[in-house]
This record gives C-alpha cells, structure tokens and sequence, in this order.
C-alpha cells in the first residue's frame, strides 16, 4: 500500500466509498489537456459517486445535501448539514475574505454566483471554511467557523451587498499577483485519482509529469 495517499487509504482501511462532484469529468479532461495525457484520468473508477448538484445522502444518521460550487475550481462542492455547511475553498473566514479563482477552469463570475447561493442558507447557518491564514489584522488564533449572516455583513470581499463587478474586480486584481501553490501540479496527479500515486513504473517507483512551461511565475 506504499503507493496509496490519505483517501485511497482510509478507503483500504474502512471500506468506506469515496465521493467528488459529478463536474470532476470536465476537470479530468482539462488537466489531461494541461499535462498532455490523454486519458490520464479515470474519475468513474477511483472513485464511487459522482454527485450532482442538489444530491442527498447519509453520513451515519446525518442526512447531506450537495451543493455545486465551482468559482475556485470547476469541481468545488458544499455539503449543507443541518445547520451547518462545509463551504470547503469559497469563502475564507470573514476578515480574510474569499478564494481565488484563476486556477484553470476557475471563474472569480461563477465563484459569485457560489458565494451568493451559499449566502442565501438561513441566517443562522454555520460555515466552516476549508484554510485560515492569521493573523489577520489584530486575531493571532486560527478562526473556521461564522454564521451566513456574519459573512453577509462582514465577509472582507463580499459583505454589505458587493456587486458582482465590484467582486470581480477585486478577485482578478488580487489573483494575479498569486503564484501557484507549491507542490499543486503534484497533488492534482493524486487527487485526480482518487488519493492514489500514478501507476508505478518498471522499477515499482511512481513518477509525476510537471508541463515545464505551461504555468509562469508572476511573482519573482
């Protein structure tokens, strides 16, 4: 099992079936395209549901609904849980804002149009980000949970009714000065995959393929 990551594993270990958006077939294409591997990818097998968008299911006696919602990337999901909702890479905590949207097949227009929809859950609804970055300004403790109506009000990039060209504008500005994660071109290879490394080669070693000039740096 050397060659299994964290979700491939846990599904070794559990037997617990794994799931991602159903928009996870547009990403494959596009990262086959980016790393010229043709059918590089195969989400119907590394993975066991493909969720559309509005689809339910059970976590033990907890009844998820799915919520598509791309912006950061194509695929990006939220999974609403009662009173709470997983918003996983679309807002970032209420004085840091929101997420970038200038990865391939992300859109700072469709991550808008996500934000508002996530905004439109009751009031009371707690949203639990996916990173936190402090301090920010004067908070010196990590911070993953605030309420819609907080974000609403509050949320650094999007409270007190931005528009969406304000939004956009801001997103656009803000991401172009961002270079790639570190390590991204990496982690997409075993992410697209289910949590599983490329497939061994010859001498039982898996190896990634990096596009040497795809992606340029924009900051130095």
């Amino acid at each position: 099992a050397d060659h299994l990551m964290a979700q491939s594993w846990l599904k070794q270990q559990t037997g617990a079936p794994t799931g991602i958006g159903e928009k996870v077939h547009e990403i494959a294409g596009l990262w086959s395209d980016i790393y010229n591997m043709p059918n590089g990818f195969d989400p119907d097998r590394d993975f066991d549901h493909l969720f559309s968008d509005g689809a339910k299911f059970k976590l033990g006696n907890l009844d998820v609904r799915v919520i598509l919602s791309p912006g950061h990337t194509l695929g990006s999901i939220t999974y609403v849980i009662g009173d709470a909702a997983l918003v996983h890479d679309t807002f970032m905590h209420v004085d840091a804002g929101t997420t970038r949207a200038d990865f391939p097949g992300g859109s700072s227009s469709e991550l808008y149009a996500s934000l508002q929809r996530i905004l439109d859950l009751p009031d009371d609804t707690r949203l639990f980000v996916g990173h936190d970055y402090p301090p920010v300004g004067d908070r010196k403790d990590p911070a993953w949970e605030a309420t819609v109506a907080d974000h609403r009000a509050n949320n650094k990039h999007i409270g007190g009714g931005v528009s969406e060209s304000e939004f956009r504008k801001l997103r656009d500005a803000r991401d172009a000065t961002l270079d790639l994660p570190d390590r991204m071109l990496h982690a997409l290879q075993v992410n697209l995959r289910g949590g599983r490394l490329p497939e061994p080669e010859g001498d039982g070693r898996s190896y990634f393929k990096i596009p040497a000039n795809h992606f340029t740096e924009r900051n130095t």
